[in-house]
């Protein structure tokens, strides 16, 4: 599963015209045509991103963990997970030196390119039993490429489209990238539930699931050239550089803006840990703790998807009347009712499961839909395409790197109770990030 990554959009400038035009060009470049960039950029990272969520619960306990239990492999699979996410942040310093030596084109195909070659490559592992160690080593490697790869990938379409839109419709733009996370995890999803489903444990083990990482490199190289179709174009690359949408080094912006980059990451804490606790975690939790069918749980994952995607489109809705601010503060306190819950939704039976997967799924496409962008408008314009990418990586870092891990890992020692908690703490950060801001807005006015 990748990582996601680059999948959040960042900050709206001050400026909100209604289209982006040249006028020494024939082109107009619409918000309706950028969004759609957006989507497919979004939907195939995601894409990646859930397939190796998946496979650390279904494949690589068994595969790769064989000596140990199924909860010590798949504890160490959500480790090797994790990797990706530490590795994020190393990739956009790297992409931005190439952005700004070879250019935006370059920088997107050379991360999309690592992108694939490390997915389809994992299709390709051995077992722990044909190579022992090296085989973990292998896979480690490999997810270590896609996390530089997935930091990136970052091509400031986001940005662009967020600059696009018309002030009173920010919202509803806003959400259109993140569309990208429920359909990366249904088209996930459902392959493996057909593979699961339709062969035996030994078939879908020895080769069944090598077929997603195929489907993913082939999604991959379609989105591609989707993207690269917008980004190299004489239009957009003039737009994005007199919207001063250009890299600057990682470290410059830590020096001049980190504590912009640090508020706009834990604004989005709360979605960003729900993120995990709705998709992987629960998968691990029900096929462990559980005697139902791995189909049947998936099953109910993607009719989740379903609704998260219609309450993503909602939360577009709701922040262009309510405000994009408050509607991820009421958000951030819903999911912190919703963590008092989980102990007995999970930890009860089949009704009680699907009851905590289709709200999580509900709660998850509220607030991940308006997740960021509400902070990082404080960057200025020279430092927002660059700080709105760490924003983003360090969010994933912090709040989803290590979610399954922690989360299996707490309610196995602890209880179900311990997960409430580890959630709670996003919720905390959100409102405490969002309040600080709040404050930081009343002295600049």
């Amino acid at each position: 599963m990748t990582s996601p990554v680059s999948a959040t959009l960042p900050a709206f400038g001050h400026e909100a015209p209604t289209a982006l035009s040249r006028a020494d060009t024939q082109e107009d470049v619409t918000p309706s045509e950028i969004a759609v960039g957006v989507i497919i950029g979004r939907s195939s990272e995601y894409f990646d991103f859930f397939v190796f969520g998946i496979a650390c619960v279904l494949v690589f306990p068994f595969l790769l963990f064989p000596h140990l239990s199924r909860l010590d492999g798949t504890l160490m699979s959500f480790a090797i997970l994790s990797i990706a996410f530490v590795a994020r942040p190393l990739g956009t310093a790297i992409s931005m030196a190439i952005q700004r030596r070879w250019g935006r084109g370059t920088k997107l195909t050379v991360s999309l390119f690592l992108l694939g070659v490390c997915t389809v490559s994992m299709a390709f592992l051995p077992s722990y039993d044909e190579v022992g160690m090296m085989a973990i080593v292998a896979v480690s490697v490999l997810r270590f490429g896609q996390g530089l790869a997935l930091g990136g990938s970052w091509d400031g379409l986001p940005s662009l489209l967020a600059m696009a839109a018309p002030e009173q419709r920010r919202g509803w733009y806003a959400m259109m990238g993140q569309l990208g996370a429920p359909l990366g995890f249904v088209l996930a999803a459902s392959l493996f539930a057909y593979l699961h489903s339709n062969l035996s444990s030994q078939e879908f083990l020895a080769w069944g699931w090598r077929y997603p990482f195929f489907v993913a490199f082939a999604v991959n190289v379609v989105a591609l050239f989707a993207r690269l179709r917008l980004v190299v174009g004489q239009s957009y690359a003039e737009l994005l550089q007199e919207r001063e949408l250009e890299p600057l080094g990682v470290a410059r912006v830590l020096r001049d803006e980190g504590g912009n980059v640090l508020l706009g990451a834990f604004a989005a804490l709360a979605s960003f840990a729900l993120f995990h606790l709705v998709t992987v975690f629960p998968l691990s939790w029900i096929a462990m703790n559980s005697d139902r069918s791995i189909t049947e749980v998936l099953g109910v994952q993607m009719v989740g998807a379903v609704l998260g995607a219609g309450a993503i489109v909602a939360s577009g809705w709701l922040a262009d009347r309510m405000g994009r601010r408050r509607l991820l503060g009421t958000m951030a306190m819903l999911i912190g009712v919703f963590s008092f819950a989980t102990p007995w939704l999970l930890g009860g039976g089949m009704a009680a499961n699907n009851v905590f997967l289709l709200l999580g799924f509900v709660l998850l496409g509220l607030s991940y839909g308006q997740s960021s962008g509400t902070v990082t408008s404080n960057f200025p314009a020279s430092h927002r395409y660059t700080g709105a990418a760490l924003s983003t990586d360090i969010a994933w870092l912090l709040g989803a790197a290590f979610a399954p891990l922690v989360a299996l890992g707490l309610s196995v020692r602890f209880g179900l109770g311990a997960v409430s908690l580890y959630l709670l703490s996003g919720v905390v950060c959100t409102l405490g990030a969002l309040r600080i801001n709040r404050l930081l807005e009343q002295q600049r006015d």
